[in-house]
């Protein structure tokens, strides 16, 4: 008669500590909202003087007058949204192809297991180490590249400056090389789950190989795909020293992805140790703001879209 009372107990417990669970994980999840929405009303508090100063107006102007304190955040947030632009479009398709030969048996699986641990290590390596690399060596290497496109094409707008290595075109190279194994890393996680099913019905209804990863596998994992790409430009948006090192800091709009540019993380990291007027550092909180806002803007973004995936698959 005591087993019933035992089990009785047990599942009393088993219940009780399922709700502490579900009680704690939703505390940590409200902390989580409550920490963003700290941190957007410090910076916002902060940025109250050049909002009030400069208002809607400081999205639109183009000045950056430390001197005559005029602000204006545009230059700086089209630096910030071409550079992860190019990041994108570089480091998407070869993340992606990496994932493949990472989850296919392309190779053996003694070279892929340390292939797959060298792609996530490159994602640990501090951004001022890629700074580093890209002023010793990626400019010196793309500057002869960058010299013969302005030469050959510069009729057209995207190389009409002349190269000097530093800029948009190599800032964006560095980028793609910091957010690639993210993506990567992600991409492999996303196809690596997919029911084995998946590939063994595709094959056995006579798809090749490629006919099965390109029309059955990356189609399934299409909206984790998509929200590592997400993850992936949150990051490129954000990224401050190695952008720092190698854009030129020079807050001006061309075409030309030889042109020098700088970017909202560059520019805060730049000018903020400096600032010393209210209206200069309230500036820098507005650009500050302006970036929180383009970062949340592109996740909630990349969640709707996964959603809306998700949602025509079902």
């Amino acid at each position: 008669m005591s087993a019933p009372v035992q089990f009785g107990t047990s599942g009393s417990l088993r219940r009780i500590l399922d709700r502490l669970f579900v009680s704690l994980t939703a505390l940590f999840a409200l902390l989580v909202v409550g920490v963003l929405l700290v941190t957007a009303g410090v910076i916002g508090s902060r940025a109250m003087p050049a909002i009030q100063a400069f208002g809607l107006g400081f999205l639109t102007s183009a000045d950056w007058d430390v001197l005559d304190l005029k602000f204006g955040v545009l230059p700086l947030a089209y630096g910030t949204l071409v550079s992860s632009l190019i990041a994108l479009v570089l480091a998407v398709p070869v993340s992606i192809g990496v994932a493949i030969v990472l989850t296919e048996d392309f190779l053996p699986r003694a070279v892929r297991t340390p292939l797959s641990f060298m792609v996530e290590l490159l994602a640990a390596v501090p951004s001022v180490i890629y700074g580093l690399w890209g002023v010793n060596v990626l400019i010196p290497l793309l500057l002869p590249f960058q010299t013969w496109l302005n030469e050959k094409l510069g009729w057209f707008p995207l190389f009409s400056t002349p190269a000097s290595g530093f800029g948009l075109m190599t800032a964006g190279i560095v980028l793609a090389i910091m957010i690639l194994p993210t993506i990567a890393a992600i991409s492999r996680d996303v196809l690596l789950v997919l029911p084995s099913e998946f590939r063994s019905a595709s094959m056995a209804l006579g798809a090749t190989r490629w006919e099965t990863i390109f029309r059955v596998l990356l189609p399934s994992g299409a909206s984790g795909i998509l929200g590592a790409t997400m993850l992936g430009l949150g990051r490129a948006l954000g990224e401050t020293m190695a952008v720092t090192m190698v854009i030129g800091n020079n807050p001006v709009i061309s075409p030309s992805i030889l042109d020098l540019s700088q970017t909202i993380a560059s520019l805060l990291a730049t000018q903020f140790g400096e600032a010393v007027e209210p209206l200069h550092i309230g500036a820098l909180m507005y650009a500050a703001l302006v970036l929180f806002g383009l970062t949340l803007l592109v996740n909630i973004i990349a969640e709707l879209l996964v959603r809306t995936i998700q949602l025509e698959r079902t």
